[in-house]
């Protein structure tokens, strides 16, 4: 049996086919809502900035995170959140 699914994810208005396991579909929408609420923020705060700069303050936001919590020890939950990330941005990465 094929464990695979086809979905389509939406990040900042860009709709992006992924094929994941199935066991990952709610990782994978859980993150890109994560950076969908992340973007919106920094939408609200500047509204000079374009899609790419609220990506990278979004995607700097999560790694300060995962820095705080690995001098703090406190890694796996952050580091969950960011391998869900950086998933979601890979396979964007791999699509473009």
């Amino acid at each position: 049996m094929d464990d695979k699914l086809t979905i389509r994810v939406n990040i900042i208005d860009r709709y992006y086919p992924l094929k994941i396991d199935r066991k990952d579909e709610e990782k994978i929408r859980k993150a890109a809502k994560r950076i969908n609420d992340a973007v919106s923020q920094y939408q609200n705060l500047y509204s000079d900035k374009d899609g790419q700069d609220f990506l990278a303050m979004a995607a700097l936001q999560f790694v300060t995170k995962l820095v705080e919590a690995e001098e703090h020890h406190e890694i796996h939950p952050v580091l969950d959140d960011v391998r869900e990330m950086d998933q979601v941005l890979s396979d964007l990465i791999d699509r473009d």
